[in-house]
């Protein structure tokens, strides 16, 4: 194998591994699901069942919902008055903005520079429910769960999370004791992730949303936690969708853009994108290498380098010229 050929190979060798390194958290999600850490079934007392009352109550007693305002929308009452109807005895908090930002900035004023500077108002709704379980403790439930059973049994873990399809876990309903390393984790980890993606969808789920709480998630799972550290995963069945399910699911994605329609899309058909995506590297790979070729060869003493250059202008030119047809033809089709 001639040298400058060795020398493409290897560094395409090391881009490729250098941006499956870069996206390996994200790559372990579609198959890592957390079903170590699950709690089954058996470990569930059935509603209404007296062993509820032989279990540890670690979380405390407490309810932490998050909105705009104490208006609470009309769609979302009746599951708001669920939880708080079954849970007498638990301490209800409603997290206003107006309540959220006074908390940061007392008691978190490190992060108030972040708080206040996120583009979207769901990336503050995210991080303040991060918070609030990081330092009182207790459990979070999105408006639009209601609550179908009492949550003493979940009380028992010192931190759990629920799984979510088809990858990761998810933020919209999660319980911890005061001060768990998992929620300190996530809490000291917002500032990093305070990225723009591009789309609004993207932005929101990377940098505060489901998919940041699952890569901290599996970043902190790789230290193998022990004991009260662990975080441990509610699955779909046992909390959704059966009658000794804890949660029932209402009309939600209030902070959802035109964009969401794209990213489902994409979810929808993403063994049709897989195949483009290799079909576009591999297009790609060759562009280079022609390229790549028609640069060496001018370096070659038996290959005039005039040809060469006019060689490889004559490619960039045909190239470009078929860019501009594509570009035309993807711009009518949409």
């Amino acid at each position: 194998m001639r040298r400058s050929v060795l020398l493409f190979l290897v560094a395409n060798i090391l881009i490729v591994g250098y941006l499956v390194h870069s996206v390996w958290t994200l790559l372990s999600l579609l198959v890592v699901d957390g079903s170590e850490d699950a709690i089954s079934r058996a470990e569930l007392p059935a509603p209404n069942s007296p062993a509820i009352t032989s279990q540890p109550q670690l979380i405390p007693k407490l309810i932490h919902q998050t909105y705009v305002n104490e208006s609470i929308p009309e769609r979302w009452k009746e599951a708001q008055q669920s939880c708080i109807d079954l849970h007498e005895d638990y301490e209800y908090r409603l997290w206003t903005d107006k309540k959220a930002r006074e908390f940061i900035a007392q008691e978190y004023p490190w992060f108030l520079e972040t708080y206040d500077a996120y583009e979207f108002p769901i990336q503050r709704a995210d991080s303040i429910r991060y918070f609030v379980l990081a330092h009182f403790g207790g459990v979070y439930i999105d408006l639009d769960d209601g609550c179908q059973r009492r949550l003493d049994p979940l009380l028992a873990y010192p931190a759990w999370l629920r799984r979510t399809v088809p990858t990761g876990i998810s933020n919209d309903a999660m319980g911890a004791i005061p001060r768990h390393p998992f929620f300190l984790r996530v809490i000291d980890s917002l500032p990093k992730y305070n990225r723009s993606w591009l789309l609004p969808y993207i932005t929101v789920m990377a940098s505060t949303g489901p998919l940041f709480l699952s890569v901290i998630w599996r970043h902190y799972n790789n230290a193998g936690p022990i004991g009260r550290d662990r975080v441990r995963v509610l699955f779909p069945d046992e909390y959704n969708n059966h009658p000794w399910s804890f949660f029932t699911h209402h009309l939600g994605n209030s902070w959802h853009g035109k964009d969401v329609r794209l990213i489902f899309w994409m979810g929808q058909h993403w063994i049709f994108l897989t195949v483009l995506g290799f079909v576009l590297g591999g297009i790609v790979f060759a562009v280079f290498w022609r390229c790549y070729r028609a640069v060496t060869v001018a370096g070659n003493s038996k290959f005039p380098a005039k040809l060469a250059r006019r060689r490889f202008f004559t490619f960039w030119r045909r190239g470009a010229a078929s860019s501009k047809d594509y570009e035309l033809v993807d711009r009518h089709q949409v």
